[in-house]
């Protein structure tokens, strides 16, 4: 994932809503409760832990009685150290006191929780990426020092392949084509970060690479579940038994959900995308331009996925008076640079959004050469008297600026073949009289025309017609 490209835009619940998902979660509001219970007999070692005598206690106060009480109240008190919600007074004594980013709880806004969430969520992470306990056992020599060596880990490879693999899944939710608010098959998450994307067949190595990814992927994300990063259904227990045991029932080996889901939740989806705007990524989120000019509006979301980039639209539209806003869009439309076809094919679309209390705005343009198309369209499409008719010169330029609009958008697309299509069969003479449009993108449209076209002879002609309009321009 490269830091340069921007990803999809996101859809995120309101800070106010966020927040209160943030206190909510398990992890969170543990520590919140050992923060309030910490007091002048609470003690500390010299990493700031609860001293192992305090545990049962801690433990109490939460409410945990299983065999993972302790560990479960251990970490919910280093996230309240890590946070800010407990300070150390003295290291040599191991005494504590409240911290002074306990009363943002209550009193502070919610970008003041959000930050303690984020927080937490930093301990979590580096948690995820240390080997299991058994291994760290195993590996001590008699001295009882860890051999790293034998661990086989790489502190820095194990944080990048979890950011990695956390980033994966943030651009599947932000995809319009991807599962969206939907869970993810842990096997899909594993295979993205291990197979090739030229990968044909799997190779059994890849498969079995893939398979440990999945097992360590389960165990970082039951982690990351208490903090509220994700939702997670774990590996069935089945798989994982050994070959010679009886499955404790049967099971359908096609069911994909036995091998894992995982989704990001909207306070994670939230949370990884702070951690890659800190980490110098371009990650857009919907809203993010609603106060902007309708210069920055049309030019962003020129990148943005359709379904994104109405929702932009919307927002922005909201906070405007239709009026205002319809000659704000049409003045950021103008432009004969390479950008503004798209811009002026974004205007129309916004401002199919934009009811007749903006026609004051398009009648204004009628006679721009750049915008009275769209308005004539615009008008005409809402029923309005007096429209005048465009003149032939007028709808070709607005054919070729559609058409590299749409070049610019999508490529080569299937429904841009079928536009070309219909135009030459509608227009016998189209190409002849193409050529010679005063229009910038005149020769790219009429060279694209030639590429899309199926019929040879057609194709020619389209390609003739662009030589001779590249000829006119001085190209």
């Amino acid at each position: 994932m490269s830091d340069s490209s921007p990803l999809p835009p996101v859809r995120l619940h309101s800070e106010a809503e966020l927040a209160r998902d943030a206190l909510a979660t398990p992890l969170l509001s543990r520590a919140v409760r050992l923060a309030r219970w910490a007091g002048p007999d609470t003690r500390v070692g010299a990493g700031g832990e609860l001293v192992e005598e305090q545990l049962p206690g801690a433990a109490a106060e939460l409410g945990l009685e299983d065999e993972d009480a302790a560990a479960f109240a251990s970490e919910a008190w280093r996230v309240a150290v890590d946070t800010g919600l407990v300070e150390i007074v003295d290291e040599e004594e191991g005494t504590v006191a409240t911290g002074a980013d306990l009363g943002l709880v209550v009193s502070g806004a919610p970008q003041d929780v959000l930050g303690l969430w984020l927080g937490a969520l930093e301990t979590v992470l580096a948690d995820a990426s240390v080997p299991d306990l058994d291994d760290i056992v195993g590996a001590m020599d008699e001295g009882g020092d860890i051999d790293f060596s034998a661990l086989d880990w790489d502190p820095e490879a194990e944080a990048e392949f979890l950011d990695g693999v956390l980033g994966n899944l943030y651009l599947l939710t932000a995809s319009e084509d991807g599962p969206g608010e939907g869970p993810v098959p842990l096997p899909a998450l594993a295979a993205s970060m291990i197979v090739p994307d030229n990968m044909g067949e799997p190779t059994n190595d890849v498969l079995e690479q893939v398979s440990d990814a999945m097992m360590r992927l389960d165990d970082q994300f039951r982690l990351l579940e208490p903090v509220g990063l994700v939702d997670f259904q774990p590996v069935d227990e089945a798989l994982m038994a050994d070959a010679d045991e009886e499955p404790a029932a049967p099971v359908d080996e096609a069911d994909v959900a036995r091998y894992g889901l995982v989704r990001l939740t909207p306070l994670g989806l939230y949370g990884i995308r702070a951690r890659l705007l800190e980490a110098g990524f371009t990650a857009p989120a919907v809203g993010d331009l609603a106060d902007k000019g309708a210069d920055v509006l049309l030019d962003g979301t020129s990148a943005f996925p359709p379904a994104a980039a109405q929702a932009e639209t919307e927002q922005w539209l909201a906070r405007r008076e239709p009026l205002a806003a319809a000659r704000e869009l049409l003045a950021a439309a103008r432009g004969s640079d390479v950008g503004a076809p798209l811009r002026r094919l974004l205007c129309q679309q916004a401002l199919s959004l934009v009811g007749t209390e903006a026609s004051p705005a398009l009648r204004e343009v009628l006679d721009d050469p750049e915008l009275g198309g769209l308005a004539r369209v615009w008008l005409t499409e809402r029923g309005a008297p007096d429209v005048p008719a465009p003149s032939e010169d007028m709808v070709f330029w607005l054919t070729v600026d559609t058409i590299a609009a749409q070049l610019a958008a999508e490529g080569n697309s299937a429904e841009l073949q079928a536009l070309v299509e219909g135009l030459a069969a509608q227009h016998g003479s189209f190409f002849a009289a193409a050529w010679r449009v005063d229009h910038p993108a005149t020769p790219d449209v009429l060279e694209a025309m030639g590429r899309l076209h199926p019929d040879k002879k057609v194709a020619k002609e389209a390609r003739k017609a662009a030589f001779k309009a590249r000829s006119q321009q001085g190209g």
